[in-house]
C-alpha cells in the first residue's frame, strides 16, 4: 500500500506515505498533519511529524520516558539496526540520532557499551 489518503476540509486530497504512519488508522479518524509537498495534479503529500528540529524534543522527550520505565536502560545507539529503533520506539533511525544528540548534549544521558542509559541523577 503506498499510505493513506486524507480528505482535508472536505476540499482537498492528500496522502500520507506508508513510511509516516506509526499506528493504525480507521476511517473517519480526526488527525494533524503537515504539508510537505503539493503535486502538479493538486493533490497533498502529508506528514504526521513536526519539522525535525520540532519533532526532536518530542522525540527525545519519549525517549527519556522509555528510559524511566526501562529502568533507565535501553539497548539502542548509533549501530543499531534502523529496523530495531523502529519497532523499539517506532522512529526512524534519523530521528532517533537527532533525539539522542539532544539529550547527550543536555547531560540527560551517557552511552554505555550496548546503548544508553539515564545518567543518575535524572533516573
Amino acid at each position: 500500500a503506498m499510505g493513506v489518503f486524507v480528505a482535508i476540509d472536505k476540499k482537498y486530497h492528500g496522502l500520507i506515505p506508508k513510511r509516516e504512519l506509526h499506528k493504525d488508522y480507521s476511517l473517519g479518524d480526526i488527525v494533524e498533519v503537515r504539508v510537505i509537498n503539493v503535486r502538479e495534479d493538486g493533490k497533498l503529500d502529508l506528514s504526521l511529524r513536526e519539522k525535525a528540529y520540532l519533532q526532536m524534543d518530542i522525540d527525545a522527550e519519549m525517549i527519556l520516558e522509555k528510559l524511566k520505565y526501562l529502568d533507565g536502560v535501553l539497548y539502542l545507539n548509533d549501530n543499531s539496526s534502523a529496523d530495531d529503533i523502529k519497532l523499539q520506539l517506532n522512529i526512524s533511525k534519523k530521528a532517533f540520532k537527532r533525539a539522542v544528540g539532544t539529550l547527550l548534549k543536555s547531560g540527560k544521558i551517557e552511552f554505555t557499551d550496548d546503548g544508553i542509559k539515564l545518567k543518575e541523577e535524572n533516573a
